[in-house]
């Protein structure tokens, strides 16, 4: 009658621990297992009318094989592309990044106010500072990464990686 007892108890335990045993792995997919993480995803908000903005963040690799940032995509705008700000001989231009933007095995690139950013064109409303939007990253390789962009001030210039102000780099 014990091992009978037994043997049921053990059961009823296999019954509750398998389901959560294939939980985790699903668990895990959605964020600390990716291959790039995603530090940091802000965007200046926008004045009334105006169709375009932009979103920051890091881009970590966490692996030893390079993979590229190949495109993007949110609601909230028409078109999402991969851009780059410079100034060349004193003047400011911005390109779209046809090929992406390399992320290099073990490294970061940072997304900031006058270098590399991912451009929203045709806004379907005003970024307003305090609300967050869905934005969806491609890579070559890690697939797609979905985040939530924060809105901040009109006037920020977060530096990513401590929270605070940063300055504006031209190159």
């Amino acid at each position: 009658m014990r091992a009978l007892f037994k043997l049921a108890s053990i059961s009823k335990l296999v019954l509750i621990v398998v389901p959560f045993a294939f939980a985790v792995p699903a668990f895990a997919q959605g964020g600390g297992a990716s291959p790039i993480a995603v530090e940091g995803p802000w965007a200046r908000a926008t004045p009334a009318g105006a169709r375009t903005g932009a979103v920051y963040m890091t881009l970590a690799n966490k692996t030893s094989a390079s993979d590229r940032l190949t495109a993007a995509s949110s609601d909230v705008a028409a078109e999402v592309q991969i851009h780059e700000m410079s100034v060349v001989n004193g003047i400011m231009k911005m390109r779209q990044l046809t090929d992406g933007l390399a992320i290099p095995a073990g490294g970061s690139v940072t997304l900031k106010p006058g270098g590399y950013h991912v451009m929203l064109i045709g806004l379907k409303k005003p970024l307003a500072a305090g609300e967050t939007f869905p934005l969806t990253l491609t890579f070559e390789k890690a697939g797609n990464i979905s985040v939530t962009v924060r809105v901040k001030a009109m006037g920020a210039m977060q530096d990513n990686k401590s929270g605070g102000m940063g300055k504006m780099e031209m190159k």
